[in-house]
């Protein structure tokens, strides 16, 4: 991941917003301290987006073979989606 300086920001925001457009994760320091992380969003896995920047989580590229190993439920439209879910993990623990 790139850093950059608020001093080096503020002299051309555009070019930085530039290079997180193009995918790339950019911390903004201040005093050499990260006040900062500019990181693309957009897709299901925004909300992880400041997780991998920091380097705390690694996402792997999910393939064809992995969807279809994944379980699908069928949920009828009266159901609540949520309370199956945590009925079938109730079952699960005992």
């Amino acid at each position: 991941m790139s850093t950059v300086s608020v001093r080096e920001f503020s002299y051309n925001p555009s070019a930085v917003f530039a290079r997180v457009e193009k995918g790339e994760a950019i911390q903004v320091t201040r005093h050499g301290k990260v006040i900062a992380i500019l990181s693309p969003a957009g897709g299901p896995m925004e909300r992880y987006a400041h997780l991998v920047a920091q380097g705390k989580i690694k996402l792997k590229p999910v393939t064809a073979a992995d969807r279809h190993s994944m379980p699908h439920y069928e949920v009828p439209d009266e159901a609540d989606p949520l309370a199956l879910l945590l009925a079938e993990r109730a079952e699960d623990d005992r």
